[in-house]
């Protein structure tokens, strides 16, 4: 049996005060459990994500990678790590935050800085421009599949703490909050009762001696 509230005093203004706030937990409750059913429910369908984004990311890795090599096969390594080396950087990612639920998810865009190589087209190979949009593409997607990992990892903390607090309700807080309010109404029918018997006792002897007045009258 769950212990009650120490403290609790048997009166009515107490139980009044007991069972609004045992109503407003079971309402919280109630909001928290379908909070914690919706992102378990988005939780998997995040999961589900990520398997396909890190095939698609693995693929197109392997892809940037074959095409360098071509790359290198044609123009030497060398010359492609001349021309990397002489590269600036061209590729920006933009973070975003959306509220789901509460939970803050992280959403990146790459942003294409550079539209066309700085490289001199006419002493490259094709091959190593089909590196650079394989190897951009390759970035994208695995932009993306970080994207999906921590939204995983904050959806997941969200729903433990979530669940610790509807477990606290439902296991702690309510259940003493029930026992209190027993406990206290008990306390009131016995005073009541004891209330009842003592005022048939007053009425008893009342009507007693009246009765010996108006026989010795």
């Amino acid at each position: 049996m769950a212990e009650r509230i120490e403290g609790a005093k048997p009166t009515r203004m107490e139980l009044l005060s007991i069972k609004k706030k045992k109503m407003l937990a079971e309402k919280g409750d109630e909001i928290l459990t379908k909070k914690r059913d919706a992102l378990v429910s988005d939780f998997f369908e995040i999961i589900k994500e990520r398997s396909t984004a890190r095939k698609e990311a693995f693929e197109a890795l392997e892809k940037a990678r074959k095409s360098l090599l071509k790359a290198e096969m044609v123009m030497g390594t060398d010359a492609v790590d001349s021309v990397a080396e002489g590269s600036p950087e061209i590729t920006e990612i933009d973070v975003r935050k959306e509220n789901i639920m509460g939970v803050l998810i992280p959403r990146f865009s790459v942003k294409d800085v550079e539209k066309e190589p700085h490289y001199g087209l006419a002493r490259t190979s094709a091959f190593l421009d089909e590196a650079r949009k394989d190897a951009s593409e390759a970035l994208k997607k695995m932009v993306k599949l970080a994207e999906i990992e921590s939204s995983i990892e904050r959806m997941a903390k969200e729903i433990e703490g979530t669940k610790r607090r509807v477990n606290a309700l439902e296991y702690i807080f309510i259940p003493r909050l029930e026992a209190t309010e027993k406990y206290i109404g008990m306390q009131l029918d016995e005073h009541e009762r004891e209330d009842f018997f003592r005022r048939k006792r007053i009425k008893a002897i009342m009507q007693k001696e009246l009765s010996e007045e108006t026989a010795s009258a």
